[in-house]
């Protein structure tokens, strides 16, 4: 059973995996010279593989595209993922807010164990070399998105799935920066801090965590959870005192003693950071829970971290195959999804991969579909 993996990231080392160990013959390919290489950038923040909190929760992360992905994840859900790792020698742990890590906190070791695994499992690998086309092999693709293209992910495939008329959602960016004007002194000075346990809200949506003030703008996990909201230019809330209420803020604020200075005061009141109370100064904010600005929309795609859209959800099965091309299934970032970062990107990736590559696995076994 001879089978062609096109792409080296997660999704695409995932499917080799099942594959390989399935007794397939797998050739894995790749335009870049070697395997791995957005993996090993998502590394240098940890590598955050997924994360411990109740599945329904967890699928709740993905809002409007849970149900799509919803089959997938039950059937490698994130305690699969963390099995799957410790099974290569890494050992993982869970942080303080839930997300789950390899012990070393670098992408390296597993990704050394992980393809050691499958050169002993028959897979060969074949660096620098571009995916030609739809052909009659059975083939999974896991090409990636549109962000960091250097890497791997430059949606080179686009024009080949125009040409079989599969229908392809513009790539849009996600998990990234949002660009806001900020005055020449407010940048110089705190551009790279971060706001530590503050809240932030868009309309009815609000996202807790930390926010980093970047030169061009804001960006963070908390501001990541805000991606679907913040396509476009969009009014932002920034609450820098989420713990407190509006009456305790006012409270505290009527205490301030005759002759201390607003930085003084609010530092005192509210323990806030320097960063912070510039950032009320810029804003023209007199609380801490109501600083607003406006976000002028995302900075730009190929330096977020993920992308959303991609390969429309009618075009594959339940299992991602292909409904126009025969033996051929779509994987990660390839498929029209999102999710914000904390483990659902990556879980995401290998829960689809997993998905393609048993059904695939499955059909050559029992001679359905060839």
């Amino acid at each position: 059973m001879q089978v062609r993996i096109v792409g080296a990231g997660p999704a695409g080392l995932m499917a080799a995996d099942i594959l390989s160990a399935g007794g397939a013959r797998v050739t894995l390919i790749d335009h870049r010279p070697s395997p791995g290489r957005k993996f090993l950038l998502a590394g240098r923040g940890g590598l955050n593989l997924t994360h411990s909190e109740a599945l329904d929760q967890f699928l709740q992360r993905y809002g409007s595209d849970r149900a799509f992905l919803e089959p997938a994840i039950r059937a490698f859900p994130p305690s699969a993922t963390v099995a799957w790792c410790e099974a290569l020698g890494i050992r993982t742990f869970t942080g303080s807010s839930g997300r789950i890590f390899p012990a070393s906190m670098k992408a390296s070791p597993l990704l050394r164990a992980w393809l050691r695994k499958l050169a002993e499992q028959g897979v060969v690998f074949h660096g620098n070399t571009p995916w030609q086309g739809f052909d009659d092999t059975p083939t999974v693709l896991a090409l990636g998105g549109a962000s960091w293209p250097e890497l791997g992910s430059d949606a080179s495939w686009l024009q080949a799935f125009a040409e079989a008329g599969v229908a392809v959602q513009p790539f849009v960016s996600s998990n990234g920066r949002q660009r806001v004007a900020w005055s020449q002194l407010f940048a110089d000075r705190h551009a790279g801090t971060p706001l530590k346990n503050i809240a932030i809200r868009v309309g009815g949506t609000e996202s807790r965590g930390e926010l980093m003030l970047a030169r061009e703008g804001i960006e963070g996990g908390a501001i990541y959870a805000l991606s679907r909201q913040l396509r476009e230019p969009a009014a932002v809330e920034i609450d820098l005192k989420p713990g407190l209420t509006d009456a305790e803020v006012a409270a505290r604020l009527g205490k301030v003693r005759r002759g201390d200075s607003r930085s003084t005061a609010l530092r005192k009141a509210f323990n806030l950071s320097p960063a912070a109370i510039a950032l009320m100064r810029e804003r023209g904010a007199e609380s801490p829970k109501h600083v607003r600005l406006e976000t002028l929309g995302p900075f730009e795609l190929r330096r977020a971290i993920s992308s959303a859209g991609g390969v429309a959800r009618e075009e594959v099965d339940d299992h991602f195959r292909l409904r126009k091309v025969p033996n051929t299934y779509v994987t990660g970032e390839m498929l029209d999804w999102d999710a914000p970062t904390g483990g659902y990107l990556l879980q995401a990736c290998f829960a689809t991969a997993h998905c393609a590559a048993t059904d695939l696995l499955r059909r050559m076994t029992t001679g359905a579909g060839f």
